[in-house]
């Protein structure tokens, strides 16, 4: 699974990219998404390069995103009980599993009314650079596994 999170706004970006990013359900900055493993993905990607960090969340990472910045449709606040209720799974953990082995898509999840983009906050203690990739000291590109760090300042 990766991570794709938007660093970038997008004003003056060309209409193809911006496209992309909409494809993405990225449309304003700070927000992620979590796409699996395709050959689909690493292409959008290639092409929103500039505009965007990510890298292979870990199951830990996934399962502190659902909990914190889960959403319902209207807003509301994703719980265990909701959980419980309405989906097959019981549990934050069991819901981070199923997504990260594959089972199920975040896209699978709007049928129970759960978001697909993660609103997350800005990072703590600000970005590095949002103009440079991750060897020039910045934010922009590919993180590898040290996306969950970014992810943890931005919870």
């Amino acid at each position: 699974m990766k991570a794709i999170i938007k660093v970038r706004g997008s004003v003056g970006i060309r209409p193809d990219i911006k496209y992309t990013l909409g494809l993405l359900r990225l449309h304003r900055a700070n927000h992620c998404v979590v796409v699996g493993n395709d050959d689909y993905y690493k292409g959008m990607i290639n092409k929103v390069k500039d505009y965007v960090a990510w890298g292979e969340i870990s199951e830990d990472m996934l399962e502190e995103l659902l909990k914190n910045r889960g959403r319902l449709a209207g807003g509301k606040r994703l719980t265990e009980l909701y959980l419980q209720d309405n989906t097959p799974f019981k549990s934050f953990k069991e819901l981070a599993h199923g997504l990260h082995s594959g089972e199920v898509k975040m896209k699978d999840l709007t049928e129970y009314q759960i978001k697909p983009v993660f609103r997350l906050h800005p990072p703590r203690k600000g970005h590095r650079g949002i103009k440079k990739t991750v060897p020039q000291g910045g934010e922009l590109g590919y993180h590898g596994d040290k996306i969950n760090e970014l992810l943890h300042k931005m919870r």
